[in-house]
C-alpha cells in the first residue's frame, strides 16, 4: 500500500529556498518514501518522537511515519549542521 506524503508548511518552505536542482533531488526522495517509507540508509532518531532522518547529500529530510494511517509526515528539511537544532 502507498503511504500519502504530507510535508509541513516549515518544511516546504526550508525547500522552496533551496536551488532548483536539489529541491528535485530531495522531491524524489521524498516521493519514494510514499512506496517505502523505511527505504535503505535510514536511521531511526534518538529521542521520544518517533522520527526518521534519510540523506539527500548535505541535506536531510527529517520525517514521521504514521502507519496507523499510512501517512509520511515531513516535518524538517534542512542542511545537516542546522537541522537538527531546536528538536
Amino acid at each position: 500500500m502507498a503511504y500519502a506524503i504530507q510535508i509541513m508548511p516549515s518544511a516546504l518552505r526550508a525547500l522552496g529556498r533551496l536551488p532548483k536542482p536539489l529541491q528535485e533531488r530531495i522531491r524524489d526522495r521524498i516521493d519514494a518514501l510514499a512506496a517505502v517509507p523505511r527505504p535503505p540508509g535510514v536511521a531511526k532518531m534518538a529521542g521520544p518522537e518517533a522520527l526518521y532522518r534519510i540523506r539527500v547529500g548535505d541535506y536531510r529530510i527529517i520525517y514521521e511515519i504514521r502507519d496507523e494511517v499510512l501517512v509520511v509526515l515531513v516535518v524538517r528539511i534542512g542542511h545537516r549542521k542546522a537541522v537538527y537544532r531546536g528538536r
